[in-house]
């Protein structure tokens, strides 16, 4: 048995051990908490917005506290930023808006990858993590979003796995340090593409400090989002709300399933909801979500606000 061959058959028995072990969580990882009995009252689901899709040409014209007073006014309650921003004017904007910052998106996990052939390049990538680290430390978030990983047709899913945990591996104890998360997101990077295989890949850092971050719209395109949510359980430490429509994607493309309000798609938030409830999920709600044409920024953002509500009730 070659070295490829060898991991990826070890890869999916590990993946398999906690599906055996009726789905608990490593004694590393945290503790679920009890279910959550819902009826008649409200969750304590926190409502936050991807400060990257904030991308209307009105929007780009104002500065950092500019764009935060907008997600105030609109009923957000927070704002997820992006790694290696300026610091001064970040925190200047969460503290005059009263906005939290609750995770923080690694900017160089695309361009640089941590499963890039080059070494160099992997470099980059981990101290871009690291950066990342330190932002969310500074801003009193408590996660940062990391894509572990791209496949392609030059890096093998063999070599993103061995090269992405290698590189995790060395930013492990300043995540440890400094009391951030490292949360793996799901996205459209052709890795880790079962809930069974993310929670070996989660479990094999051995460390609370490596979670997950869950995308549900990601996951909707090719199965269900409650599935997964109740495979990760406790690994899931913060929630993307993203619609997915497969009627659209099968219409006009993949990449178009996402062009969908809320409750028009296929995530089905109800279910989505009950699963968190049934792990003791009550974190951050994040919403990277679709932008209708012919709507302003405050307009969007005060119906999104709203759409934000209506699945936290789900």
């Amino acid at each position: 048995m070659n070295r490829r061959d060898f991991l990826l058959t070890t890869a999916t028995v590990a993946a398999l051990a906690p599906f055996a072990r009726a789905q608990n969580a490593p004694a590393s990882a945290p503790t679920a908490a009890a279910p959550v009995a819902i009826a008649g009252k409200k969750r304590a689901m926190k409502k936050g917005f991807m400060y990257g899709t904030l991308r209307s040409p009105t929007s780009q014209k104002l500065d950092v506290l500019g764009r935060f007073r907008l997600l105030r006014d609109a009923g957000f309650d927070g704002v997820e930023v992006n790694s290696a921003m300026d610091q001064t004017e970040v925190l200047a904007a969460r503290d005059q808006t009263g906005l939290a910052i609750p995770s923080v998106v690694i900017s160089t996990h695309w361009a640089k990858p941590l499963s890039d052939p080059n070494p160099a390049a992997r470099a980059i990538g981990l101290e871009g993590l690291k950066q990342g680290l330190h932002d969310a430390k500074a801003y009193g978030a408590s996660s940062v979003l990391l894509v572990p990983a791209v496949v392609t047709k030059e890096v093998s899913y063999a070599d993103a796995y061995t090269r992405s945990v290698t590189e995790i591996t060395k930013a492990v104890p300043l995540a440890e340090s400094l009391g951030v998360v490292i949360a793996i997101e799901n996205v459209w990077n052709r890795f880790l593409l079962s809930p069974l295989e993310a929670v070996a890949y989660v479990d094999s850092f051995k460390s609370p400090m490596v979670r997950w971050h869950f995308d549900a719209g990601n996951v909707a395109n090719t199965g269900w989002p409650e599935h997964w949510v109740r495979t990760l359980g406790p690994r899931i430490v913060k929630i993307h709300v993203k619609e997915f429509s497969r009627k659209i994607r099968d219409e006009k493309g993949p990449a178009a399933g996402f062009n969908v309000d809320l409750f028009e798609g296929d995530s089905d938030w109800p279910k989505v909801l009950a699963a968190l409830d049934e792990i003791g999920y009550s974190g951050w709600m994040i919403a990277e979500q679709y932008r209708p044409p012919g709507l302003e920024d405050a307009a969007w953002l005060a119906h999104l606000a709203k759409k934000m509500d209506d699945v936290i009730a789900s």
